[in-house]
């Protein structure tokens, strides 16, 4: 296996700039998401990986093969990367098996050769008993997983996923997570998935390129993406939470874990909860807290808060509060709490944004 390198590429359209400046080092076996709002860059991203798109600044490497850079250009066929799309792209008049093979016959390989080939990648996604079906009679799930076998077959070094699940519905989205999950584990490809669905590439993996108008935000595993965002739009973006703002303390880093008893005693000054000191508080220099849902508990001290809307989700309840000074904030319950009640929150623990990022 080889490792996929992004040097500073940039790819513009006119005076556009659909990527620009992006720098990544994929390792070899490594599952890796492009996760973005649309419009973000990630399909283009993924496009100039191919070959289908020509990069206007930068160069992409795969192990010490040159791809592309602005003087060279290796066309698709030839950078042994194998390509999921959206939809399915299967021939309603030829079986399972002959779609699967279709890229195997193309390079002229027929006999055992070719039987073993098409046996072995619809192996990989557990289809070896609707070889001879039509796709035609195949879930969305299953017609997914033949055009994932159909990329395997030629045995490509790098698999590229555009959203392969956007067609799907919830049920079988789960499904198929589980099947690429699966397949990534048995195989050890190196997989490069696009999304817009952050809960997809957060479950699935190992590490993330979040982009917004074409630039990286951050790079990082998913729990560090969840846990240390490093702007207030990415702490948004991924995954619940709330936004508080407290006082800037002069000690204190510029980013990083805050305690309960630190959180707690800021929350108060900044007049989260009615006291006499949150005029003053405000006075001064400000900086963004991400609390995420999970670090609020529902005590019988801490913060005033106004339960506006509880919602009940199956596994738990959620609940949309208002502190004293209007702050929106999110929690989750086990119980049900009645709109309108007033209840005392604690907050266990926040992180520290970069003011203004």
């Amino acid at each position: 296996m080889e490792g996929l390198t992004i040097d500073g590429v940039s790819k513009r359209f006119g005076d556009h700039y659909a990527v620009r400046s992006l720098s990544l080092t994929i390792e070899p076996g490594e599952f890796v998401a492009l996760v973005g709002p649309s419009g973000c860059g990630k399909t283009t991203m993924l496009r100039m990986l191919a070959g289908f798109e020509q990069v206007t600044e930068g160069r992409i490497t795969l192990g010490n093969r040159l791809l592309a850079d602005t003087a060279q250009h290796l066309p698709p066929e030839q950078r042994n990367m194998g390509m999921v799309f959206q939809s399915y792209a299967l021939w309603p008049h030829m079986s399972v098996a002959d779609n699967v093979g279709y890229p195997v016959k193309l390079r002229g390989i027929s006999g055992d050769d070719y039987r073993r080939r098409v046996r072995e990648a619809l192996a990989l996604v557990e289809l070896e008993a609707y070889a001879e079906s039509s796709p035609l009679d195949l879930s969305g799930g299953q017609r997914q997983r033949v055009a994932l076998a159909r990329c395997l077959v030629t045995s490509p070094s790098v698999v590229l996923l555009d959203e392969p699940l956007a067609n799907l519905d919830r049920h079988l989205r789960a499904s198929m997570e589980e099947c690429f999950r699966d397949f990534h584990r048995r195989t050890g490809a190196t997989l490069v998935y696009v999304t817009h669905d952050q809960g997809e590439a957060m479950s699935l993996a190992d590490r993330i390129a979040v982009m917004k108008s074409g630039e990286l935000v951050q790079w990082a595993t998913p729990e560090a993406l969840y846990r240390k965002p490093r702007s207030e739009w990415l702490a948004r973006f991924i995954g619940q939470g709330s936004i508080l703002s407290l006082p800037d303390e002069p000690d204190q880093a510029m980013d990083g874990t805050m305690d309960s008893t630190t959180l707690m005693a800021l929350a108060s000054r900044a007049g989260l909860s009615p006291t006499n000191e949150h005029t003053t508080a405000r006075a001064g220099r400000c900086r963004p807290v991400l609390v995420r849902p999970e670090h609020i508990q529902l005590t019988g001290q801490g913060l005033s808060a106004r339960v506006e809307r509880s919602i009940f989700r199956g596994e738990r309840y959620e609940l949309n509060l208002c502190l004293a000074d209007q702050t929106p904030l999110l929690a989750y319950s086990s119980c049900a709490v009645p709109e309108g009640s007033e209840v005392k929150v604690t907050l266990s623990q926040g992180w520290c944004l970069k003011a203004g990022a």
